[in-house]
């Protein structure tokens, strides 16, 4: 291992030893029980509510997958994905946030998403709760592997390690430092480590576009490429049977523009759609210390969306220019991140750096993790199998299932040419169609009766599967991302099954108008 390696595991070691040091100190206040362990309490301040929501929610995507998309086809893709993603998070932000934080608390003081949903029909078979958290076991096993892969990766990349060993003794460290700390713990590093993947965003950006010789220069070569930096093309690198991009005296080969209409920007647009479903964010909202300092997260989690999301599409494109011919597949176009910091970084700058890609991750599968793991502890086993189960055994049933989790994860991420991007996408439409138009409708349709909500999920969820893998394979206009049409349908079954069922009990009702006109206390 030569020095400049030595270097770089130097600083990836201190930030480590930092983020372990956040794990101790909320241990104690976390394991004090299972509301402190879940959701801190509802103790959250605007800055860490806002930044801790966007850094679970960007993972190591942010950083690998979305530079990789512009890397390799440019801009279009990226930018309306960007986009989609930005306009999303601002309605969010601006409809769900305080009506969530609202209704939690009425509806019996919930600390989970699915105890939301059940409590907010007051069901008491559990029915909702049930289904809703074995999607998110599912769902969340899926995001959690795309973590393990980014971990993966990016040592395998930076220090030529094995891609199994490195991507599992990633996984474990997440595992341990999530059963450590909890939901405290884990908000407060995610604070942290937004603000280092902002910061190795921009000083990468601003450092690439000096090597290049300036912006115009980038610009220059984006458009010598065809579909490369167009809104409405996109680029076409041309392979070999490997499925690598073929090399001609130096130079990447890339076939006629494809054409990319408004199909294909509906398609992007959609990311947005899966904010209103995402547990990770929406339990920063319930977990905001006042319900009027949402407004302030709200502007704070924009600016970080906005700058970290243009700066992201842009390194794909200057990676293009500076490194034409070393990423050669799609897969590995997701490195071109680290590529470019340890080129032009001195190495302990560039440690901490590649620190940014691990706080992604970490920042999110811990989220994922625990979330997962508190829908089948606090949700099914003391919600459904042991209703008398102490603070302890729950406790201990989240350890077990964390651990489970990790090695679904494990095996789904085993597979080293996995595109974070893909996998990423999908456990986003699951998500999105799963939970967020039932999400949209429970707090603001007091029509929405509890068959209802049951028709929204499984419709939801079992249209993503359908679509993507027996409809999308067709092509043409059936290609368009599967959040969009099971969304569409989840909202349909949720509005049909709702006006053709009996309506909600007075008491149900009465919650609704409570925290509609705000008297809610808390």
């Amino acid at each position: 291992m030569g020095s400049n390696t030595i270097q770089i595991l130097v600083a990836m070691v201190i930030y480590m030893a930092a983020v372990i040091g956040i794990g101790v100190v909320y241990a104690k206040k976390a394991n004090k029980s299972s509301e402190n362990y879940y959701l801190g309490g509802r103790s959250l301040g605007p800055w860490v509510t806002a930044m801790s929501a966007e850094a679970s929610d960007m993972s190591g995507w942010l950083l690998m997958g979305l530079p990789g998309v512009a890397y390799w086809c440019g801009l279009a893709d990226a930018a309306w994905t960007a986009i989609g993603l930005a306009v999303g998070t601002y309605f969010n932000w601006l409809i769900v946030s305080k009506r969530l934080r609202r209704y939690s608390i009425r509806a019996n003081n919930s600390i989970t998403l699915p105890e939301f949903f059940s409590n907010r029909f007051r069901e008491k078979s559990k029915v909702i709760m049930t289904i809703s958290a074995l999607f998110i076991l599912v769902f969340f096993a899926v995001y959690a592997a795309s973590c393990f892969v980014t971990c993966g990766k990016l040592f395998a990349t930076l220090f030529g390690l094995d891609y199994k060993l490195m991507m599992i003794l990633g996984a474990v460290f997440v595992l341990a430092y999530t059963i450590l700390g909890g939901f405290l713990a884990e908000s407060a590093s995610d604070f942290m480590q937004a603000i280092v993947m902002v910061i190795a965003l921009a000083v990468i950006v601003i450092i690439s576009i000096v090597k290049a010789g300036g912006i115009n220069a980038v610009i220059e070569n984006a458009q010598a490429i065809p579909g490369f930096l167009e809104f409405f093309g996109l680029a076409s690198p041309t392979l070999n049977e490997a499925g690598e991009q073929l090399v001609e005296a130096g130079k990447p080969v890339f076939g006629a523009a494809a054409e990319y209409g408004w199909l294909s920007v509906a398609s992007c647009m959609a990311w947005g759609l899966g904010y209103f479903g995402m547990p990770q964010v929406l339990l920063r909202f319930m977990a905001i210390r006042k319900e009027s300092e949402l407004k302030s997260s709200r502007r704070i989690a924009m600016v970080w969306v906005v700058i970290s999301l243009a700066v992201a599409v842009f390194i794909g494109i200057i990676g293009r220019h500076l490194f034409p011919i070393e990423h050669l597949t799609k897969s590995g176009a997701e490195s071109i991140f680290i590529t470019l910091s340890t080129s032009f970084l001195p190495p302990i700058i560039a440690g901490f750096v590649m620190a940014g890609i691990l706080a992604a991750t970490i920042s999110s599968s811990d989220s994922y993790l625990l979330i997962a793991a508190s829908a089948f502890a606090k949700n099914i086993f003391q919600g459904v199998i042991k209703k008398k189960a102490t603070d302890k055994q729950v406790m201990w049933v989240t350890r077990i299932t964390l651990l489970a989790i990790a090695l679904i994860g494990i095996v789904i991420a085993l597979d080293e040419n996995s595109v974070i991007f893909s996998i990423v996408s999908f456990a986003w439409a699951g998500f999105g169609a799963t939970f967020g138009p039932l999400m949209v409708l429970s707090l603001f349709w007091k029509r929405t009766t509890r068959a209802g909500a049951v028709a929204g999920m499984v419709g939801g969820a079992g249209m993503v599967f359908l679509w993507y893998f027996l409809i999308k394979p067709l092509g043409g206009v059936f290609g368009i991302y599967e959040l969009l049409p099971a969304f569409i349908f989840s909202a349909i079954c949720i509005v049909v099954v709702s006006l053709l069922t009996k309506k909600p009990s007075k008491e149900i009702e009465e919650d609704f108008e409570a925290v509609k006109a705000g008297k809610v206390e808390g």
